[in-house]
């Protein structure tokens, strides 16, 4: 990479969850691996709801922040070297836009960039129940080479808070990029 540096696309949609998103920000910015944030609109309106966060304190956390309309912003390049993207969370309505290879924002056409360089793109789908329309769309971007990881927590850890389950599962979506998180709780038989 480009100064040696450890480079993640960081995306966040509108979906419900955006403090995982947020937290792995925080995550990200006690490690050293460079952060580049690119938030939808629907994610900006969802802070409002959803956190005490403004969005000027989230971007602060990201090393590059983009907007979400900047179609030529390097990220929108394969040209530009990044370990992968990561969208926490990710709306049922980014992920079918991402499927359909036709990208209206730079959210999800560094989504297709990711995948068609090959690199890898986490989805933190946050929706339930399914419907089949969901599932099928989750079948294709994982024929794609997408992979598809809801929120499951892992109760296996025996956490005491929602931010204990938040960097157990942050910490498994960073797992997928061998990026080791300190205090990350691992199955012991």
């Amino acid at each position: 990479m480009e100064n040696n540096a450890k480079r993640l696309i960081i995306g966040i949609s509108g979906a419900s969850g955006i403090n995982y998103g947020i937290r792995l920000l925080e995550i990200l910015k006690n490690i050293d691996v460079e952060s580049h944030l690119v938030m939808s609109k629907a994610a900006v309106v969802t802070a409002g709801t959803e956190s005490r966060c403004k969005i000027s304190d989230v971007a602060g956390l990201a090393d590059v922040v983009y907007k979400v309309d900047d179609i030529g912003a390097s990220i929108a390049s394969g040209s530009f070297k990044t370990m992968g993207m990561l969208i926490v969370p990710c709306s049922v309505k980014t992920m079918s836009e991402i499927n359909s290879g036709v990208t209206s924002t730079l959210l999800t056409r560094a989504a297709d960039v990711n995948l068609k360089e090959r690199r890898k793109l986490v989805l933190m789908v946050r929706e339930a129940p399914l419907h089949l329309g969901h599932l099928r769309t989750m079948t294709s971007l994982t024929e794609m080479g997408a992979i598809i990881s809801p929120p499951v927590p892992a109760l296996y850890c025996n956490p005491t808070s929602i931010e204990e389950m938040i960097d157990q599962t942050l910490g498994r979506l960073l797992d997928l990029f061998d990026i080791e998180v300190p205090n990350l709780q691992r199955w012991k038989s």
